[in-house]
């Protein structure tokens, strides 16, 4: 049985009581980087032995973990923070033990993307995750898909693009699209920056000791489709 456990985004008491339990049940702990987990499996008293799963590893891999799982072994994948498979290595595992039929149980905990959306405070009854844009070829192109969108969007980005991002948005957007970017989510130095792209883009430009830490950026939707949408809501009720 393999169980994917969320981890903390930063406070490292932000994990459920589930959580620990199953970490320290299990065989093995499958982790992306073995050193940055063994911090959050000392301070909760988790002796379960480490195996590293990580993107560079993970086709390589997933034979080796099958294995063990097919043998009668429960196994949990974990991140470095936030839900396995949400921007980090788990999908081709997951989908190798769907086809083994071996049972995967995901456990509800940390993600950067609904708290960022949340304090936004830009609508999100509706919503489109983007991930990572992509680094080089098809970055515009998504840049634009996104701009087009009704709804608000939320999107993670590294510190060094984020203001790259911001400027492309901003070309798609237009200067007037109210958007947030918050950082460093449950940690000691969290922030949510709010305003227009305009805005963000000249703050974090004269501003570059904040472009640091965990990124999500969230981006209000085109005017227009959705304002019609909210429209006929409220109509009905």
């Amino acid at each position: 049985m393999l169980y994917l456990v969320p981890t903390p985004i930063g406070n490292l008491e932000d994990i459920t009581l589930r959580a620990i339990r199953v970490l320290k049940e299990v065989d093995i702990i499958l982790a992306e980087d073995t050193r940055t987990s063994r911090k959050l499996l000392d301070h909760h008293g988790i002796e379960t032995p480490l195996w590293a799963h990580h993107a560079h590893n993970e086709h390589a891999g997933v034979n080796g973990v099958l294995r063990e799982l097919l043998a009668g072994k429960k196994l949990a994948l974990i991140s470095d923070a936030g839900t396995p498979g949400i921007s980090d290595p788990g999908f081709l595992l997951v989908r190798e033990c769907v086809r083994q039929e071996i049972r995967v149980e995901c456990l509800p905990g940390a993600t950067a993307l609904i708290p960022a959306l949340v304090l936004s405070g830009l609508p999100c009854d509706r919503f489109h995750f983007e991930g990572f844009l992509p680094h080089k070829k098809g970055r515009q192109t998504r840049a634009q898909y996104l701009a087009s969108l009704p709804q608000t969007f939320a999107l993670y980005e590294s510190p060094h693009r984020l203001v790259k991002a911001l400027e492309q948005l901003l070309e798609f957007c237009g200067p007037e699209r109210s958007a947030c970017v918050v950082r460093e989510l449950s940690k000691l130095f969290e922030e949510a920056h709010r305003g227009t792209l305009a805005a963000l883009v000249a703050f974090f430009q004269q501003h570059p000791e904040k472009i640091k830490g965990e990124i999500v950026i969230v981006v209000a939707g085109k005017e227009g489709k959705e304002e019609k949408h909210e429209k006929y809501e409220k109509h009905e009720k």
